[in-house]
């Protein structure tokens, strides 16, 4: 059995789901949404070892690969107001599907505290560039100081990124411009990387998947904004893309000193011709490319964890009938 964490809206599960439904896979949609209003949760630890868990009944040992989709957060019961017992509740829920999570014997793509881990912006750059990938010359930093010095040693354009964002505080990546200048000082309120500018507008979103790496060309520079192809998407021409084979083997040893069988990663083709290594997200989205381009990316994330749920229960059979 196959256990999706994510929630029933998320058109990436429907695609995965499809997938998965057309091979007969069983899967289960585990929605952290539902904690604590509408799921209980109960785990058992004995002194022999044996560990078992359910998360609203069911049995969370019949899963054998786990996909970390799209997490969502707690929803608290309304009795709870006082905010410090808002802040402890979730703490609490927090910490016991955090150890469902640690304790659940199944195959992870991926594996949640590796997400998050590889999420760190700060290590991928100095992973990629360990594993022989350009990066783009970056700084990040609370210090206005710093920030101005950076920016004035620059030959050419500098932009400015945030480190995480949310549905409801998310920002675009941006240019450093002359009026940007004048608000420095506030870069000590929270840190911000800034990084040169690689000119060009083409984007390379590489998705890996398991082994398999489908890249695609993003011409944001055909765009209303040739900064980030997230603002005007609808205009930015999308097309398969082959990614030179040094380059996909560097990414795909980067994804391995992550632990990530899944990851969105994105790149810029400098005017040289080189590939520059800017980020990847370990949960990000596809759905664009393969409607773009048509690569069978859902379909291989569903083959991925069909072949991760036989193999582990094959590896259970075996030991119990051996």
């Amino acid at each position: 059995m196959i256990g999706i964490v994510s929630h029933p809206d998320d058109l990436h599960t429907t695609e995965v789901t499809r997938h998965l439904d057309r091979a007969g896979a069983g899967h289960h949609l585990v929605d952290t949404s539902r904690v604590p209003t509408a799921t209980t949760l109960t785990t058992r630890q004995l002194p022999d070892g044996t560990w078992t868990g359910t998360w609203e009944g069911f049995d969370l040992a019949e899963l054998h690969a786990m996909w970390w989709r799209r997490p969502q957060p707690f929803v608290l019961h309304d009795e709870v107001t006082r905010p410090q017992d808002r802040q402890f509740a979730i703490g609490e829920c927090a910490a016991m599907v955090a150890g469902i999570w640690s304790c659940v014997d199944a195959e992870w793509v991926n594996e949640p505290d590796r997400d998050e881990a590889a999420s760190r912006k700060m290590w991928q750059l100095q992973l990629a560039s360990r594993a022989g990938l350009r990066v783009p010359r970056t700084l990040m930093t609370n210090d206005p100081d710093e920030a101005r010095a950076f920016v004035a040693a620059e030959r050419g354009a500098v932009i400015f990124k945030s480190f995480s964002a949310t549905p409801t505080t998310w920002r675009e990546t941006r240019p450093v411009r002359d009026v940007d200048l004048g608000l420095m000082d506030q870069v000590r309120y929270a840190p911000v990387i800034f990084q040169e500018l690689v000119p060009g507008g083409r984007d390379i979103r590489a998705t890996v998947v398991g082994d398999e790496v489908f890249a695609a060309e993003i011409r944001a520079d055909q765009s209303a904004y040739e900064f980030d192809f997230r603002i005007d998407s609808a205009h930015a021409p999308i097309s398969e893309y082959r990614l030179p084979e040094p380059v996909q083997e560097r990414l795909l040893a980067v994804m391995r000193r992550l632990g990530l069988r899944y990851g969105a990663a994105d790149f810029r083709v400098a005017p040289d011709g080189d590939h520059v290594f800017l980020e990847v997200n370990p949960a990000g989205q596809w759905l664009f490319v393969e409607y773009a381009t048509g690569q069978p990316i859902a379909a291989a994330l569903a083959d991925l964890l069909v072949r991760l749920d036989r193999a582990r229960s094959g590896t259970r059979a075996g030991a119990l009938f051996a």
